[in-house]
């Protein structure tokens, strides 16, 4: 159901990172690749709700990280995948 989610609508502008200075041009691609990956990890028929939180996780904790310009992507693909794989686990809903 990712199609139902409209990546780009989430994506930062360079107003968003305005925390980087004069590097926030830099920490907006970073910041839009590690959104882009998430979003092209994702299973088709992902439940757009898990996708939502997923991506608003993402703006919690990464937007003012300050590894997000050291990471390499190699290294924030890993984490992507890392975060799809555990979601349910870390994340169920209370019963």
């Amino acid at each position: 159901m990712k199609h139902m989610v409209d990546i780009h609508v989430a994506l930062a502008t360079r107003d968003d990172m305005d925390f980087w200075e004069d590097r926030a041009d830099e920490a907006t691609d970073r910041f839009n690749d590690l959104l882009h990956m998430l979003y092209d990890q994702a299973d088709d028929d992902i439940k757009v709700t898990d996708l939502e939180n997923m991506i608003q996780y993402i703006w919690e904790n990464w937007r003012e990280d300050s590894h997000l310009l050291d990471i390499d992507l190699v290294d924030l693909y890993d984490w992507v995948d890392q975060l799809l794989a555990s979601w349910d686990d870390e994340h169920q809903e209370p019963r």
